[in-house]
């Protein structure tokens, strides 16, 4: 039995996305994708700091180096939404992005992706960024 716990935390802040060059990352997600750059700073052993976000979003993407155990070419988990998947799809193919050759929709053979069965509710695809992590972009329910 699931048993419910009141909590404080209020919404999810931060998702991490492992890439080999964060400068070229960056300007996939800034300059291919259309998020804007939050947070871009050097701390602790000159390590740095990068986030990104669709404009208006609460919950950024942070771009970290990769490392032992935090390897990039991932399926993220990560899905964004567009209130039109059609233009964004057609947008990112002509713009040479890496993206799945067809928008799944209602009826497609479902495909896995993350751990998950996707069966197309709503239309969606796969992108993928120069380091080979994709993300889920779907249209908004």
């Amino acid at each position: 039995m699931i048993s419910e716990l009141r909590t404080h935390i209020t919404q999810v802040a931060t998702v991490y996305i492992p890439v080999t060059d964060q400068d070229r990352a960056l300007e996939f997600y800034v300059g291919t994708l259309g998020l804007e750059k939050r947070a871009d700073f050097r701390y602790a052993d000159d390590a740095r700091w990068v986030e990104v976000a669709p404009p208006g979003a609460t919950t950024q993407i942070s771009l970290v180096p990769q490392r032992e155990g935090r390897a990039a070419g991932i399926e993220t988990g990560v899905a964004l939404n567009t209130g039109d998947v059609d233009a964004v799809h057609a947008d990112l193919r002509a713009g040479g992005a890496d993206v799945d050759s067809a928008i799944l929709r209602q009826g497609d053979p479902p495909i896995t992706w993350a751990g998950g069965v996707l069966a197309g509710i709503p239309p969606m695809f796969r992108v993928r960024d120069p380091d080979g992590n994709s993300l889920l972009i779907a249209a908004q329910a």
